[in-house]
């Protein structure tokens, strides 16, 4: 198993690879955004399903937020971050470079693990897939994620904290204070209109 800290894990996504790492709810690959065509390649994953973007802290993911729709992720990322919630927003317009999404919407979300959360604090916000096969179950160890992923590095120390197991759930803006479920996952979502 090729375990990496955060340093390490950050020369190696300058690389333009990706690496593993603990989230909250499932165990995540991630990259560098302006190389998320790696993930799509590693993980086998259809290229119109979009990756999450994810970062250590609400004011890091901000910027990527179109002006429309900044009140609303305010208020919902105080009230749900970190934690086990995916926003699909908007996004601002010089961000589009880095979209995997057709409609200029992206997917945020700050987990609940200090863990990864130190990573993102040392790399920057990362474009993020679960760490799994596309199509098969995914691993919750970093020992069987090995097994799926041998050549990708995976963030330690393990073992990691202890994560759901649980998808994240999914809402999506559609305009000043609608939002709607596009997946039931680990959080119930109560304001949402």
């Amino acid at each position: 198993m090729n375990l990496v800290d955060r340093e390490s894990a950050l020369k190696t996504l300058k690389s333009g690879l990706p690496i593993i790492f603990p989230t909250d709810t499932l165990p995540a690959i991630g990259c560098l955004p302006k190389f998320s065509n790696i993930i799509y390649k590693f993980k086998k994953r259809d290229k119109n399903k979009p990756l999450i973007l994810m970062g250590s802290e609400q004011k890091q993911l901000i910027d990527y937020v179109h002006e429309s729709a900044k009140e609303d992720y305010e208020n919902i990322s105080s009230n749900y971050w970190p934690g086990a919630l995916t926003m699909v927003i908007p996004s601002s317009e010089k961000q589009t470079v880095i979209l995997t999404s057709k409609d200029l919407t992206l997917g945020l979300r700050i987990p609940n693990s200090h863990l990864a959360q130190s990573l993102m604090k040392v790399t920057g916000p990362l474009l993020t897939s679960s760490a799994n096969i596309s199509g098969f179950a995914g691993s919750m160890t970093a020992e069987e994620i090995a097994l799926d992923f041998p050549s990708l590095k995976i963030l330690g120390p393990i073992p990691w904290e202890k994560s759901s197991g649980k998808a994240s759930t999914i809402i999506s803006w559609k305009k000043s204070g609608d939002w709607r479920i596009i997946r039931e996952g680990e959080v119930f979502v109560r304001e949402l209109n």
